[in-house]
């Protein structure tokens, strides 16, 4: 297949309720929306998940817009591409920017997908036909109103909490929700809130059974996680240190962590993804699907690549009501009982909203050659 045109629209979307983290809070979700299309006018979808302010990763949404028109679109546009795979090593030459990479390779897997017919699922290598997810839940205000969040969340089914942790909102809250809720899946998101000499604190988490502690320490390490893995018997769970296959491949050796997020805007990629599955897969460690607070596109990828077998924990794909007064997809994506059913239409089985993506849109450039 040739890609012939690439559209990059910039969204601004409006989150239902404000969304904290230990690094900020964020109100309004704006992201870049990658169309591609082939010679006979086909369209596919990627979404990029960098946020406005480097505040996850060292990306944004404007460096993205720069990298994408600057460097990615014009080693894709009009290149012949039997299949995405090719498409990781035509970007190999550039150092990191993966949210950017992802977001057109993303939209390439789509469209490869539709012109086979098959499910993106399916062009992955995925079974199965429904997927478990969690929910992912923010620093609140205080502990009643987190409990009641969970209440809700757990009462619609959802299969794992995650909450997210920071100094001074940890320990005593964790015990608050065990209260409670003592024996749902639950687990602790750090976004490496934490350094090595408050082993001692998140070794007190240990007496609540939790699924995992994820990324307590810094977002570029490994060799500090591996000693706090050693003394604790919960798993850690490694989610920004992860931007490779061969970063899994070293924590993996250090004993680092017992279980792996995978982030396909994280790691460069769907092609990656299924590489870093695929190792964890062979030694043994679990993985799942974390979330960026993405819009439909992103969450339908997250739910194909979900779809591989060891993929075994629930991910961060919540349903698009979750988030957004209306999503940009046709269906919305939906949860019952925890459970999302994989679509079967061919791509990322959803249909794009157009009419509400051009109210949606502040910015938008199209490339051709």
């Amino acid at each position: 297949m040739k890609i012939k045109n690439v559209i990059l629209r910039h969204l601004k979307m409006k989150m239902k309720f404000p969304f904290t983290t230990s690094f900020g809070t964020f109100l309004d979700k704006e992201f870049i929306l990658v169309e591609v299309q082939d010679e006979n006018g086909r369209s596919g979808w990627g979404e990029s998940v960098a946020f406005m302010s480097p505040l996850y990763n060292e990306e944004t949404l404007k460096t993205n817009w720069h990298i994408l028109e600057d460097f990615l679109i014009p080693l894709v546009l009009d290149k012949e591409i039997n299949h995405p795979d090719e498409v990781f090593d035509l970007f190999e030459p550039i150092r990191k920017n993966n949210m950017a990479k992802s977001a057109i390779e993303g939209a390439i897997w789509d469209l490869y997908a539709k012109r086979q017919n098959i499910p993106l699922a399916a062009a992955l290598g995925g079974e199965k036909k429904e997927i478990e997810v969690g929910i992912s839940i923010g620093i609140q205000k205080s502990v009643d109103e987190l409990l009641t969040i969970i209440s809700g969340a757990v009462t619609q089914g959802y299969r794992r909490i995650k909450v997210k942790i920071k100094p001074g909102w940890d320990v005593d809250v964790i015990r608050e929700i065990r209260k409670p809720f003592p024996t749902i899946q639950l687990m602790a998101d750090a976004n490496s809130a934490y350094r090595l000499s408050d082993i001692d604190l998140l070794k007190q988490l240990d007496e609540f059974d939790l699924t995992m502690i994820e990324q307590p320490l810094a977002s570029d390490d490994i060799v500090d996680h591996a000693q706090v893995q050693k003394q604790l018997t919960t798993p850690i769970c490694l989610d920004e240190s992860i931007h490779s296959v061969e970063d899994a491949r070293k924590a993996i050796s250090l004993g680092s962590c017992k279980i792996i997020n995978i982030k396909i805007g994280r790691v460069g990629g769907l092609t990656e993804s299924k590489r870093i599955h695929d190792l964890c897969q062979k030694h043994g460690l679990p993985v799942w699907c974390g979330g960026m607070l993405e819009a439909g596109v992103g969450r339908a990828h997250n739910i194909a690549l979900t779809t591989l077998a060891n993929f075994t924990m629930p991910g961060d794909t919540a349903a698009s009501s979750r988030y957004w007064e209306k999503d940009i997809i046709e269906p919305e994506v939906t949860v019952h009982d925890g459970l999302i059913t994989v679509p079967n239409a061919p791509g990322i089985g959803y249909d794009v909203d157009l009419n509400t993506i051009e109210k949606l849109t502040v910015r938008e450039q199209i490339f051709s050659k």
